[in-house]
């Protein structure tokens, strides 16, 4: 079968609503999830804290009102239903029948389709012989509002955001959604972060109790990372809850470097004005956020190590030396494949970060160029390009990832 030809079926299996699809030899799985950690988002007057059983009685976040965004795009992220509820989707190989070896794949940011990372999955499934679990970041992929994807009404409220903003570098109707949802909320990348954690702890916390139906209670996974996936993915790595992934390998593409070492102004991420909104709240004024919240104090706190490995994930200098050692003790546990061509994730950058200040944290990480115009969003190009060359630069990099899975 050509590359096209199973690009095309995996595609359909993912949009269709089949629960199971037979592809010879692989199958494509969809089950449905639903987040029981929603109610850590913006949008509620109290909050509780079921681990330490503390309640928290505060106003609401605030919410700032940027151009027209309460009219077109605004809703309490706990009143999202597809957020709350969706379906994943699991690619395994046909002749295995419980799985016991899992694959987490981590997209990128203000993603609305899987479809470019189908051959990536369809590629870890054959050579490493492990199931691939395809986990959406909340409001992303089929997390994210259907209305959103509507061309016709982003096209128009990313003209009226133009004209609000004259100066707006790379604002479209790709971005135009998430980039103001977050420059009203800066606060909201933290909450959907933390939320996106405890979603993928709750699916491990079932699986290891024996309640999925296809997979082993004893399984055991590894991660794939792109882009803004990783920062989720370093986080679940290093804070290591109950002591699940201290033998999980983690790989990162075109990912690896803190928050605020990213450029990721682009007509398909972000556009300058929310960048610019994210910054100045992410970093340069976190720590007094935190002190006039007492529940974003507590969940990026002491009381939660992975509120705190957050926190040290998006500003390269903020404990640093607390970031570093936990990099160095799973150091042969990451390796990060970046490319010279990308400019949100510069590949120096991930060095910094993974690297550590003294270059004494011994992650492996490779940089590698593709002999075509490509770019962090897209990598492997299906259009005006040579696809001999993109298939063979892909096979390249995924034999990569494999060869580090299988050690």
């Amino acid at each position: 079968m050509s590359y096209s030809d199973r690009f095309s079926e995996l595609k359909e299996a993912f949009i269709s609503k089949e629960l199971k699809t037979d592809l010879g030899d692989v199958e494509v799985y969809s089950f449905p999830f639903h987040s029981k950690s929603h109610d850590i988002l913006p949008g509620k007057p109290a909050y509780y804290c079921m681990q330490h059983k503390q309640h928290f009685h505060e106003k609401e976040d605030p919410f700032y009102d940027i151009g027209s965004i309460k009219d077109d795009v605004y809703i309490k992220d706990t009143m999202v239903e597809e957020n709350q509820n969706f379906n994943y989707h699991i690619l395994k190989p046909k002749d295995k029948e419980k799985i016991k070896k899992l694959t987490f794949l981590f997209h990128g940011f203000n993603e609305k389709t899987w479809d470019k990372y189908l051959p990536w999955g369809q590629a870890i499934c054959e050579k490493t012989g492990s199931a691939v679990l395809f986990f959406p970041i909340a409001f992303h992929m089929q997390r994210a509002p259907k209305h959103w994807s509507d061309k016709k009404a982003m096209f128009e409220l990313s003209r009226k955001r133009k004209a609000q903003f004259p100066n707006v570098i790379a604002s479209s109707l790709s971005n135009v959604a998430i980039s103001m949802r977050l420059h009203s909320m800066p606060q909201r990348f933290i909450w959907s972060g933390l939320q996106t954690y405890y979603d993928v702890i709750q699916f491990i916390d079932e699986c290891k109790s024996g309640k999925h139906e296809l997979i082993d209670p004893d399984f055991s996974f590894d991660i794939f990372a792109y882009s803004i996936g990783g920062m989720l993915s370093q986080i679940l790595k290093l804070t290591n809850y109950k002591n699940w992934f201290s033998e999980s390998k983690l790989c990162l593409f075109c990912s690896g470097a803190v928050f605020n070492r990213l450029s990721p102004v682009s007509k398909f991420i972000l556009d300058s004005e929310v960048n610019v909104t994210l910054y100045s709240y992410l970093v340069e004024h976190l720590d007094s956020f935190i002190k006039k919240g007492n529940h974003l104090q507590h969940y990026m706190g002491e009381e939660h190590q992975e509120g705190k490995v957050f926190r040290t994930m998006l500003d390269y200098k903020m404990m640093r030396e607390f970031r570093e050692s936990l990099f160095k003790n799973v150091e042969h546990q990451i390796y990060a494949i970046a490319l010279k061509g990308d400019t949100v994730f510069p590949s120096y950058e991930v060095e910094n970060t993974l690297k550590g200040a003294a270059r004494n944290i011994n992650i492996i990480v490779e940089e590698i160029d593709f002999d075509y115009n490509y770019t962090h969003e897209n990598p492997f190009p299906t259009a005006r390009v040579d696809q001999e060359k993109v298939k063979a630069c892909m096979d390249e990099v995924f034999e990569k990832v494999s060869d580090f899975f299988n050690r």
